[in-house]
């Protein structure tokens, strides 16, 4: 949210695990948590232990300042442009691109090993005064002119991007935008199609608020979501914006995140703010936190900005630092949720070989091949090193002798059940990234396919081909 629109403006722990109780969270109901021995002391080193991020929204401008920029630098591993990835800050003026901000925030996340979130590429509200002058075609082709521009300008440095931003009413009807008014419904497909051929290896996202239960909004989102899914449009994630209060229903937001991960897509929580103050507000973070750890493809969450001092919500007090960067109640209680999660949603490098379930074969590089274009088969888990697979914190599955460079891939780019799965090199294809599910089923992050034996074959050398995630034994696979 913009800092300067109305209708909606969004923008180490050094001590031991005790401090949590010092503060009386207990004595409010918020559960203490049982940290790791050695317990991160950030809320971005916390995250990352479960393959997650935590991330804020950052503006430049306050870069300069040194309690913003050292509380940025030290405790978030992704960052968000809050408005400076916008459209009228980043094509002003139709077919003139200025990115400076956004790459002072590319370039920032990427010297600290940062992720960045892309937000957003079409929205209802601040685009330039030049936009609402279009109609009908000359319209489509500014709106896909702009995504090609600015995804185009960040490829290949962008984890995820906010592609349609607040599309929908409470009611679950479509928002009347001018994009929604003189395109009609299908530009959300034509800009999803849009940004998965400007940036192929970003994750794409649809993100919106008042979704944070089920209700008509985010039923009729998650409606869009089956559809999308059903017919190919790639959509990889949703985003959960959470511009919540301390007494807010929460009765409903883990199950709302689930329902949605269990269709193939990641959840994200991406502008999450609350208001309040002390134990209220700490417990409320603290279950919007373990809602997310408890989703297994709930793959991060971002705060809507760092310090109170410069949050849309600013007399709410919503953020997890006051107003001279002081950590508040609500950070010890989201620290502590965050060291005490399990496994997230995906082992880092090292873990044990897939191997299909029931069926004790491994996958395999034919003649130990590491040629792109060679073709995945099942062959015995006899211990050769090139019938073992390692599942990336990245989501790839890349050769276990440490050969990174290689991953699963769809020949050709294709999504087409039947289709030849290959090796190919680890470096933004869109379905050389897998996503290992809870049900052992494994699912290319932007296809909705999951890997499966031509022909139900058991036999050695059969061949992998994509094929529907709807069941069958021999579509599922177990570490070791």
């Amino acid at each position: 949210m913009s800092t300067s629109s109305p209708l909606r403006r969004r923008g180490r722990l050094r001590t031991a695990l005790a401090v949590a109780l010092t503060l009386g969270l207990t004595a409010t109901g918020v559960v203490a948590f049982s940290a790791p021995a050695q317990a991160a002391e950030t809320l971005g080193a916390a995250a990352a232990q479960s393959g997650r991020y935590f991330g804020a929204a950052v503006a430049p401008n306050y870069f300069g300042e040194a309690g913003y920029a050292s509380t940025m630098d030290r405790e978030f591993n992704s960052l968000v442009a809050e408005n400076a990835m916008k459209w009228d800050a980043t094509e002003p003026n139709r077919g003139q691109f200025t990115f400076g901000g956004g790459d002072q925030i590319v370039s920032r996340a990427q010297s600290r090993g940062m992720t960045v979130r892309g937000h957003t590429l079409v929205w209802h509200a601040q685009y330039p005064g030049w936009v609402g002058g279009l109609s009908g075609n000359d319209l489509r082709q500014a709106m896909v002119s702009h995504i090609n521009g600015v995804a185009g300008h960040y490829r290949g440095k962008i984890h995820s991007w906010d592609v349609v931003n607040e599309a929908f009413e409470w009611d679950g009807s479509r928002r009347q935008s001018i994009f929604q008014q003189r395109l009609g419904g299908g530009y959300i497909e034509e800009a999803f199609r849009a940004a998965r051929a400007a940036d192929p290896g970003a994750k794409l996202c649809y993100n919106d608020y008042g979704t944070d239960g089920v209700n008509a909004k985010s039923t009729a989102i998650y409606n869009m979501v089956v559809d999308f899914r059903n017919r190919g449009v790639p959509i990889d994630c949703v985003g959960f914006q959470s511009h919540l209060d301390w007494n807010s229903d929460l009765s409903s937001y883990q199950s709302n995140l689930q329902r949605f991960a269990n269709l193939g897509v990641d959840v994200q929580i991406t502008e999450l703010d609350i208001g309040g103050s002390g134990t209220g507000q700490a417990g409320a973070y603290q279950r919007v936190t373990q809602a997310c750890l408890a989703v297994a493809r709930c793959t991060g969450i971002t705060v809507w900005g760092v310090t109170d001092k410069y949050s849309w919500r600013s007399s709410a007090t919503p953020l997890l630092f006051d107003g001279n960067y002081q950590k508040k109640t609500a950070y010890a209680s989201v620290l502590a949720a965050l060291n005490g999660a399990g496994p997230g949603p995906g082992p880092g490098p090292g873990a044990a070989p897939l191997r299909g379930v029931g069926s004790a074969r491994c996958l395999d590089v034919p003649n130990s091949s590491t040629t792109p274009g060679t073709r995945v088969q099942i062959w015995d888990c006899s211990g050769a090193a090139n019938q073992q697979w390692t599942y990336t914190s990245a989501g790839e599955l890349s050769v276990y002798t440490g050969d990174t460079r290689r991953c699963l891939d769809a020949s050709g780019g294709g999504t087409a059940n039947g289709t030849a799965v290959i090796v190919w090199n680890c470096h933004g294809g869109a379905n050389q990234k897998w996503t290992l599910n809870t049900n052992g089923t494994v699912t290319g992050q932007t296809s909705g396919l999951c890997l499966d034996v031509v022909g139900s074959g058991t036999a050695n050398g059969a061949q992998l081909q994509l094929y529907g995630c709807w069941g069958g034994a021999n579509q599922q696979w177990s570490r070791g």
